[in-house]
C-alpha cells in the first residue's frame, strides 16, 4: 500500500514490501522514472532475499509532487531553454534528492540501510555513500555512472530522442505511448526479448499514476548541473556493487567499469546483452546478487 510522507516540502509517495527491518533496502530510480519501474515481482524477490524493501518515488515524478518556487518556460525547445538558464534558475540538484532518501530514512525511523540505485538512481546512490556514510551499509549501482566528463558519451540518436518534445497523452495518448515503446525497445539490449505487453502496462500505470508537468525536465536540470569530482567516489567506504550491460545505449559499459575502478571494495558485475533497463528473465539473478552481496558483508 502506498504512503506519503512530507519531507523536505515534498510530499513523497513510498511503498514496502516485507517486515524484516534489520535489512531494510532503499530502491531509488531513474531520471523520470516512477518507483513502479522497481515492479511488485522485483521488490518481492527481494523480500525472499531478506530484505525489507522500500521504493519510492523520487521528486517531481510519479506521485511524489514538488512544488517549485520559481516556474520554468519549457515551451520551447529544451536545449535552448537549457542553455539560457542561469544557476539560480535551477529548481534542486542531485545533492538534494539524496537528501530526500536521508530524509525518507529519518521519517521511517531507519538508522542505516541498504542502497540501490538504478541510472540516475545510481548517482544519487553514490552521493548518499559519499556525504552520509554512517547512514549506508551497502550500495548497488545499476547502469549507472560517475558523470566523469571523459566517459564515453550517450548513443546520439538516444540522447535525442530524450531531449526532443514528447508527445501530449491527453491530446494524443496512443502516440505518446507508441512513442514511449520505441525509445523502451531501442534502448532494451539485444540479449533479451523485449515484451511490448508488458511495457505497456507499465506506460499506462505510469499516466494514472502522474502528478507533475515538466517533472522529468527539473530532474535532467539537476542531473546536467552536477559537476563531477573524483573525491565523491573516493570518500565511499561502503561496500559497492555494480551491475551494468554491455549494451547499454545511455551509460556505455565503460561507465560501469569507471565506478567499480573509482570506488574501494567495489565488484562489477557486467551482463551480457543488457540494455538501460532489468530484463524480467534477470530480476532472478539481480535480486540474488544483491541478496548474496548485502548480505554476505552483514
Amino acid at each position: 500500500m502506498k504512503k506519503t510522507a512530507s519531507i523536505n516540502n515534498i510530499n513523497l509517495c513510498y511503498e514496502i514490501f516485507g517486515t524484516n527491518d534489520d535489512q531494510n533496502i532503499i530502491l531509488i530510480s531513474g531520471l523520470g522514472s516512477q518507483m513502479i519501474r522497481w515492479d511488485d515481482a522485483f521488490c518481492n524477490l527481494l523480500v525472499e532475499k531478506g530484505f525489507r524493501v522500500i521504493r519510492f518515488d523520487n521528486r517531481d515524478s510519479g506521485s511524489s509532487v514538488f512544488n517549485p518556487e520559481k516556474k520554468l518556460n519549457f515551451d520551447n525547445d529544451v536545449q535552448q531553454t537549457f542553455a539560457n538558464l542561469k544557476k539560480e534558475d535551477i529548481p534542486y540538484s542531485l545533492r538534494n534528492m539524496a537528501e530526500d532518501v536521508i530524509g525518507l530514512l529519518d521519517y521511517l525511523h531507519i538508522e542505516k540501510a541498504h542502497i540501490a540505485g538504478r541510472s540516475m538512481g545510481g548517482i544519487i546512490a553514490q552521493l548518499l555513500g559519499s556525504y552520509f556514510p554512517e547512514r549506508v551499509l551497502t550500495l548497488t549501482i545499476i547502469m549507472s555512472t560517475t558523470l566523469r566528463p571523459s566517459l564515453p558519451s550517450s548513443d546520439p540518436e538516444v540522447m535525442a530522442m530524450m531531449l526532443r518534445p514528447k508527445m501530449n497523452p491527453v491530446m494524443d495518448k496512443e502516440g505518446y505511448i507508441k512513442e514511449k515503446l520505441f525509445f523502451a525497445e531501442k534502448t532494451n539490449g539485444s540479449g533479451y526479448f523485449f515484451n511490448q505487453k508488458l511495457e505497456t502496462a507499465i506506460i499506462e500505470e505510469e499516466l494514472s499514476r502522474s502528478q507533475v508537468k515538466n517533472g522529468v525536465l527539473r530532474q535532467l536540470l539537476a542531473m546536467g548541473s552536477f559537476r563531477y569530482h573524483s573525491e565523491i567516489s573516493g570518500k565511499i567506504t561502503a561496500p559497492v556493487l555494480v551491475i551494468h550491460g554491455t549494451e547499454d545505449p545511455i551509460f556505455h559499459p565503460d561507465c560501469g567499469k569507471d565506478i567499480a575502478d573509482s570506488i574501494p571494495n567495489s565488484e562489477l558485475i557486467l551482463i551480457d546483452g543488457m540494455g538501460h533497463s532489468i530484463p524480467v528473465e534477470l530480476y532472478g539473478f539481480v535480486c540474488k546478487s544483491i541478496g548474496t552481496w548485502c548480505m554476505g558483508l552483514k
